[in-house]
């Protein structure tokens, strides 16, 4: 039996505003047989009952996607389409109908609007709220509305919001581009007088977005939008944003992504976006921007779940009313929402933290100067009900003051309740083991990339930074696309790397960048521009991304060629950024040149990998012999006569054996170099943001997975398992963000959610359980089942909703055999490594094998 599903345009569902007219459509499929697909047909409509206006014809191949070639679909218009698909023993499947359609190129008579009020450098404004009305002579049956902002809008039409995204249009470098979205919005139109409104926020573009003063973009939050109506009459109407609009401030007095959002209810305004109200509102400022405006790529930011405190609020006395501390049980990343029944004028304070300090009070000391406090004023006419618009915070713990509940009435427990957002992602991939501990680290995981992945990929949602480094994110991709379908996600990212890249082809630290860490990220950091790209077309399959933005990738190697010095990177003296080293290594200090030969040779493979796969052979030609001089230069200055490496960290060998940098004869030594280093620190790993990515997978990977599961297992800092013998339920910055010891680390620099040591799920997925890529494979294809045995486990499972099909490897140990069930998709085949060393061949379908230990 056949079943198709998750129709996507462009990794999207449904969307409203293409920037392509010839989108790529592609679907997954699920198969309860090993035949696999051999066909299929894709058809597009004008509308569900309408002509056909292209048909892919049938087509022999097992792709799940196809390039849409027909006539223009003009803007507004929608295309519906189906595919069916074919499997090898003649059995067929229909997908049910999903639709497209394009964006629009013309924005006509709008205009930037907003209040002319803006605030200062560190004096904020309140949030403009805007409204028009406008009349429509008989019933509307089609509508879209076209929006987008410089800051953050909420839109509405008659009084209900007009999308369930948040932090629209999201962070982009507003210099070079701002995104939009379309909306369908006819069932909130009537025949008659209307009313189009939005509230403004701050957001990236003009509030905090880091430790220096706001306003990095601009003065005030600004709207564009472009409401276009179809009518019953044959009749069309346009509302455009324009100086004809009103504006006014209401109840947010505040609202900046890090400080927080104050809102008094006193002065809330009714219902100001109906039909005769907005007495007393003043026209609307116009602006002049020349910021591009384009199609929103990515998925949009969205409320996930909700949680609950996971017990009673405890009191912290003080005067004038008791500080009431709520434990929600999980590190998230979201808003608040109170419930709460007082007088008029009393203002709650609500303030949060990830942790708290030995005497049970918030520990916000490594927020820095991020205030992370909302405040609500009550208009007492009952209970109350509130929740943020345009901030988030990073927290467990929330604080709430101005309760006038004793301490033996201590409030309800529903009186908080923590609201989770981030980029709307499908979760695809899970693992679970023997070990408690692990199974919390790969809660931790998730969780991590969960409270990052918040339209960019952040270092850390609650201090003052919150920034889109390259470095963090380029370590983490894999796994992150394991967990969850982030294709979209990097493809927006990857064109905000593109819109950071310097003239001279360096990618920054940070993107979005807005200056303020350097323009050249260096090693490690810089290369996330080809790390994540090349990443997502092979877990993908999809090579979109590489050929959009090659002759960009091509410019960052370029930036490299031009700079080194006998192929060396970082040198002293070297006119570009000599790199973070290894960033937050334990007492094992990496040289920064080594470093950045290491990551310049990486760079020169990925780019030959990447030439391969477009075609480009002779770039590829080219970008192997600069690999090849790259490593030989690597060998003349950093490997010994006797073989060793001149330094002898954790990382170094890591990032030799990793990048392929050795010659034969060398790499035995290093391994047992390595090995003896992790052995002389009490199997304790030492490395850094750079070198613990890779450290398991080349112990696994040159026959040590013995000493990687040591590593895994150790349950004393510095491990993967300390921070979660210590409670913890996200990833930490540090491996020592808090010891026994000395307490918390230096608080200038102690985030508790930060992914990058994340990446070991990574290899829990495919050594552990052992679901994994063929080399040169892309979409999982050809796959490689290489499960590793020890720890103490006795069993561990998998499971990834990959581009193919669904994938399952589960082991289990009993009575000295190890048993492997194995589920490959059916476009699929594989090799399977058992732990006796046979291997075996595998095609489609579910396969349950066993050899002795």
């Amino acid at each position: 039996m056949l079943r198709i599903r998750r129709l996507l345009c462009e990794n999207l569902e449904c969307p409203i505003g293409l920037a392509t007219a010839n989108p790529r459509l592609s679907w997954r499929l699920d198969a309860d047989s090993s035949q696999p697909p051999v066909r299929y047909q894709v058809k597009v409509q004008s509308g569900p009952e309408a002509a056909e206006i292209w048909d892919s014809g049938v087509t022999a191949s097992t792709d799940f996607s196809v390039r849409y070639a027909g006539p223009v679909i003009e803007p507004g218009e929608r295309a519906w389409w189906t595919v069916q698909v074919w499997d090898g023993g003649g059995n067929s499947a229909i997908s049910e109908p999903s639709w497209w359609e394009p964006g629009i190129g013309d924005w006509g008579g709008s205009e930037w609007i907003g209040n002319s009020y803006a605030g200062g450098p560190r004096s904020t404004a309140p949030s403009p709220y805007l409204r028009k009305e406008f009349h429509l002579g008989s019933r509307p049956i089609r509508a879209r509305l076209y929006v987008t902002a410089l800051g953050l809008v909420e839109p509405y039409l008659n009084g209900k919001r007009a999308t369930q995204d948040e932090f629209f249009p999201g962070w982009t470098d507003y210099r070079t581009r701002v995104q939009y979205r379309g909306y369908d919005v006819v069932e909130l139109l009537n025949e008659g007088v209307n009313c189009i409104g939005a509230i403004l926020g701050d957001g990236w573009y003009c509030g905090h977005i880091e430790w220096r003063d706001r306003q990095a973009y601009g003065l005030q939050p600004k709207l564009r939008a472009r409401l276009m109506v179809d009518l019953a009459d044959g009749s069309s109407t346009i509302v455009d944003s324009d100086g004809s609009w009103t504006t006014s401030f209401g109840p947010i007095l505040e609202s900046d992504m890090m400080h927080g959002e104050a809102y008094d209810a006193r002065r809330e305004l009714g219902e100001w976006c109906s039909s005769g109200s907005g007495k007393g509102w003043v026209p609307a400022t116009t602006f002049e921007e020349t910021v591009g405006i384009v199609p929103a790529p990515g998925p949009a930011v969205r409320v996930i779940q909700e949680i609950s405190p996971i017990g009673p609020p405890r009191p912290i006395p003080q005067w004038p009313s008791n500080l009431w501390i709520f434990d929600l049980g999980q590190n998230m990343v979201g808003r608040i929402r109170i419930k709460v029944k007082a007088k008029p004028g009393l203002t709650i304070r609500i303030r949060c933290t990830e942790v708290l300090d030995a005497k049970g009070n918030l520990y916000r000391e490594p927020l820095r100067t991020a205030r992370a406090t909302d405040y609500y004023t009550c208009k007492g006419d009952g209970e109350e009900i509130w929740e943020s618009r345009f901030t988030f915070h990073g927290f467990r713990y929330v604080e709430i003051m101005g309760l006038d509940n004793k301490t033996e009435d201590p409030p309800a427990v529903d009186t908080v309740t923590g609201v989770v957002l981030h980029s709307e992602m499908v979760a695809t991939g899970g693992f679970e083991c023997s070990d408690p501990l692990v199974n919390q680290l790969q809660s931790n995981i998730v969780w991590g990339q969960k409270g990052n992945f918040l339209d960019v990929p952040t270092d850390c949602p609650q201090r003052d930074e919150r920034l889109g480094w390259t470095g963090d994110a380029q370590v983490f991709v894999r796994t992150a696309a394991f967990n969850m379908d982030v294709a979209g996600f990097f493809a927006k990212w990857t064109q905000d790397l593109e819109d950071s890249q310097g003239e001279r082809g360096e990618i920054p630290p940070v993107s979005p960048n807005t200056g303020v860490v350097g323009g050249d990220g260096g090693p490690g950091w810089a290369d996330a521009f080809l790390v994540c790209p090349w990443t997502i077309a092979r877990v993908y399959g999809d090579l979109d991304l590489l050929r959009k933005h090659y002759e960009s990738m091509k410019a960052f190697v370029g930036w490299q060629e031009q700079t080194h010095r006998d192929f060396v990177r970082s040198y002293p003296g070297y006119p570009g950024f000599g790199g973070f080293g290894d960033w937050l290594s334990t007492n094992a200090d990496t040289p920064m040149d080594l470093i950045g030969t290491a990551f310049f040779g990486y760079s020169a493979d990925l780019m030959a990998k990447i030439a391969d796969t477009l075609g480009h052979a002779e770039d590829a030609a080219r970008y192997r012999q600069l690999f090849a001089d790259i490593a030989d230069s690597f060998r003349r200055h950093y490997v010994t006569p006797e073989g060793d490496l001149v330094s002898r960290t954790q990382t170094s060998y890591v990032l030799a054996l990793q990048f392929g940098l050795l010659d034969e004869a060398t790499v035995p030594k290093a391994v047992d170099a390595l090995v003896h280093e992790i052995e002389r620190r009490g199997d304790h790993l030492s490395t850094g943001f750079l070198g613990t990515p890779y450290l398991a997978h080349v112990l696994s990977d040159h026959g040590r997975p013995d000493v990687a599961f040591r590593l895994l297992m150790q349950k004393t800092y510095p491990s993967w398992l300390y921070p979660v013998t210590q409670g913890a339920t996200t990833i930490w910055e540090r491996w020592d963000g808090w010891t026994h010891d000395k307490g918390f680390q230096d608080a200038g620099m102690n985030s508790f959610n930060h992914y990058a040591y994340g990446a070991i799920g990574h290899w829990l997925y495919s050594r552990v359980a052992g679901i994994d890529l063929a080399e040169g494979d892309l979409g999982y294809r050809h796959l490689e089942f290489r499960p590793h045995v020890g720890g103490g486990l006795t069993h561990a499972s998998a499971w990834l909703d990959s581009v193919a099909g669904r994938i399952e490897a589960g082991w289990r140990v009993e009575g000295g055999r190890f048993h492997y069930s194995i589920l490959v998709p059916p476009p699929s085949a594989g090799a399977v490594y058992l732990p006796s060393g046979e291997v075996l061949q595998v095609g489609p379908g579910r396969h349950e094998l066993e050899c002795a230990l």
